[in-house]
């Protein structure tokens, strides 16, 4: 089971996507779309035929292979609901960033490649926020890691306890905070909106249609669900299972899906209590973020805890 638990994510991720949106309609007293229509828009687009721009290059046509399996490698190296992961000694936070740093890097260069306004508007946006993003994360996780010895996810997850210190805490909230502008929620971004002047991830798709705009999309339901994995691997590690027992596996498998239930009520209550910010506004957002980070891993150092 542990060769194949990134199944998981791939599987299910457009699943948990449903979920928060059906679970924010309901908070806005709409009825909303099934869960299931992230699955139904994903059949759709590869069944379209693609309209691409006769002025791009090949990085256009090459990037939504890259991002889709830069987020399958990354799902590999991540324990899911056990710590034997099949690729567990690779999966080093350090490397996880720079999995992520590559297909926002091909991302951002197709946004520009496509020669719109509106893309190269999103590609910079998006280059914006992750400079100030992922230091937030790297801090974050720095504080976990340091306190468990190892930067390696499943150790941290092997090691971690019920039972959080101040440092901890810090940290939880700031990584919070980078997840909720990593996968461009409000109130970073709107996931929803159909206003090019406000989009940052969206607009870097504007220009993708069919199998290439379906592959896009996938990564980035799989991108959350392994944000949404990682923090649960790295703060709230009950139930994950040490060994690939079935009990073991069964009873891990459950609270998963519980923890991902419990982030998806979260996303969406906080979408649907909170506007968009404007975007010149984001750097305070995150800039406090960055600091929460920062007091964790030196209350950690000072206080050892």
């Amino acid at each position: 089971m542990e060769y194949f638990q990134f199944l998981i994510i791939i599987i299910f991720s457009p699943l948990i996507n449903g979920i928060i949106k059906k679970i924010k309609a309901t908070m806005q007293g709409r009825r909303g779309p099934g869960i299931l229509q992230p699955y139904y828009d994903l059949i759709r687009l590869f069944k379209k035929d693609m309209v691409i721009s006769s002025v791009t290059s090949w990085i256009f046509k090459a990037t939504p292979y890259i991002v889709f399996t830069a987020t399958i490698t990354a799902s590999m190296i991540v324990p899911v609901i056990t710590t034997k992961a099949s690729l567990g000694m690779m999966g080093d936070v350090i490397a996880l960033i720079y999995i992520f740093a590559l297909g926002r890097f091909f991302m951002a260069l197709a946004g520009l490649d496509a020669g719109t306004a509106f893309g190269g508007e999103g590609s910079s946006r998006e280059m914006t926020v992750a400079i100030l993003v992922e230091p937030i994360m790297m801090l974050s996780i720095f504080t976990a890691a340091i306190s468990a010895g190892s930067t390696n996810i499943a150790r941290i997850a092997q090691i971690q306890g019920i039972f959080y210190s101040p440092s901890h805490i810090l940290a939880l909230f700031a990584f919070i905070v980078a997840i909720i502008a990593e996968t461009g929620r409000i109130p970073v971004d709107n996931p929803d909106t159909h206003l090019e002047l406000t989009m940052i991830h969206e607009g870097m798709l504007l220009e993708y249609s069919g199998p290439y705009l379906a592959l896009m999309e996938w990564a980035h339901y799989m991108k959350q669900m392994l944000l949404f994995t990682i923090a649960v691997d790295i703060f709230f590690p009950l139930g994950i299972s040490n060994n690939t027992e079935f009990s073991g596996i069964a009873i891990s498998f459950s609270a998963y899906i519980l923890k991902m239930l419990f982030i998806a009520f979260l996303t969406a209550f906080v979408e649907s209590t909170r506007a968009k910010m404007r975007f010149f506004q984001m750097p305070s957002l995150l800039g406090w973020a960055f600091v929460l980070a920062l007091l964790s891993l030196l209350t950690y150092i000072m206080m050892g805890k």
